[in-house]
Order: C-alpha cells, then structure tokens, then sequence
C-alpha cells in the first residue's frame, strides 16, 4: 500500500469535465481519490483550483510543456494550482530515434529542471509505448535517456504503454529505480495502441505486482479511452485497488 493518496489523471474524464467540472471533480472525489493530476493548466488555473478546492481535491502534480514562451504561463499555472511536479506528457516520436535525438531531448529536460527548482519545483516526463520499443543501441530509449537526465528530473513511467512497448514492467521498474516519482496504473489487453482500455483489475496487466515494486511512488489512475463507460471505469478502478489493498 503506497502512503500517498489516490490520484486521477484528469485527461481519463476530460469529456466530461467539459460539459460539468465542478460536479465530476466532485464525482471523483466521492470515489475515494483524494488527488488529481490535471492537463491543459493555463487556461484556468484560478477555476480549475477553486473547483477542485470544492471537492477537496488536492493536486500530485500537473502535465505540462514548461519551454519556451509557454514557460512562465506554465510555471504561474502549476504554483495556482498548488503543485510541486511539472510532467512533460509527450515529446514526438521521431526524437527518441537515435542516440542524437536522445541526447537533445536530455539536454531540453534539464535545462528545464534547472529552470523549474529556481521556483521550487521538479521536473518529470511522461512515456509512451514508443519509447521503449525504440531501442538505442540495444537499449530502450527511455532508458538511454533516464541515464542522461540529472538527478533532479523524475519519470513518471505510464506502465500500460511500457507494456505495450513490449517490456516487462517489473523489470523495467527495478532497471530505472529511484528515478521513478509516478506511475501511471490504467489496465487493457496490451496489444496495440489502439486498442481501448478496461477499467484497471480487469485486464491483463499485473497491476498487483507492478505497484509492489514501486511502492513508493505516487500512483495516479489512467485510462486514455475505454470500452464501457468512464466514470463507471475510474470508480471502479479505484474499489479494486482498495479491495486489493494497494490503494
């Protein structure tokens, strides 16, 4: 059991926040997750943390973009919304297709770190599937990667896109370490990336297994798409975890 409390990856509802944000972050928070990690952070900061406020939810950490001119906007946004940890959640996928690549997205992130602890925050970046099926040498690139990032900039390893990118995520875990601050737990048949995805303990990932070997990160809820109704999928991804005691 992680001593961190349950977080959700708002892009999961990001649907339905559209339509009702204040009544579905209540919603959520009725589930039993106490945090949220949000998206899209600048368009209202102030709103989306009075709401968020309102359903007593706290923030783990934002995903954001802190380069460029979009950097103080994020950087505002992120210290609103009462968060520590900016998560860049994409780069393209063409970046990570050499050892030079790799090495300007390394230097990219933590001249970004550095940016960032000047205002107290950390940096971290967000996987998808293919950067572990591109592979470096032999090496998965996020690993090529991980080992040219200082040490202040975490990963947050989304462990249903791991396995898909065709790693064993235990194994992966215990190869990456401390440098993992956050897991991403979401669920599915782990085929392709289009295939949609299941409420998490009823796919084929080994979630129980997985979060034991990373127990002390913060474990956040999310599911990109999915094949029955959402937020019957994020409460019962959560009542799952519970009932497994793992969160």
């Amino acid at each position: 059991m992680t001593a961190k409390p349950p977080a959700l990856q708002l892009y999961t509802v990001r649907d339905q926040l559209a339509t009702d944000r204040a009544g579905i972050l209540k919603r959520v928070a009725g589930y039993g997750y106490a945090a949220a990690e949000p998206f899209g952070i600048t368009s209202d900061p102030q709103g989306l943390r009075a709401d968020l406020d309102a359903a007593g939810l706290s923030v783990c950490s934002v995903h954001a973009i802190p380069v460029g001119d979009e950097a103080e906007a994020v950087i505002g946004a992120a210290r609103t919304l009462g968060a520590d940890t900016v998560i860049v959640p994409y780069l393209p996928p063409p970046r990570f297709a050499d050892a030079d690549g790799v090495r300007a997205i390394a230097a990219e992130l933590n001249e970004a770190s550095a940016r960032l602890a000047g205002e107290g925050m950390r940096l971290g970046y967000h996987n998808h599937d293919f950067e572990l099926s591109s592979l470096i040498g032999g090496t998965p690139a996020l690993e090529v990667l991980a080992s040219q990032l200082d040490d202040a900039v975490l990963l947050e390893l989304d462990t249903y896109w791991a396995a898909v990118g065709g790693q064993d995520v235990v194994a992966l875990l215990g190869r990456l370490g401390d440098r993992v601050g956050y897991l991403h737990v979401k669920d599915g048949p782990v085929v392709s990336r289009e295939d949609v995805m299941t409420a998490v303990g009823s796919g084929r990932m080994p979630v129980a297994e997985i979060l034991a070997a990373s127990p002390s990160t913060w474990h956040v809820v999310e599911l990109d798409r999915c094949a029955t109704d959402m937020m019957t999928a994020v409460g019962d991804s959560l009542a799952w975890l519970t009932e497994q005691g793992l969160a």
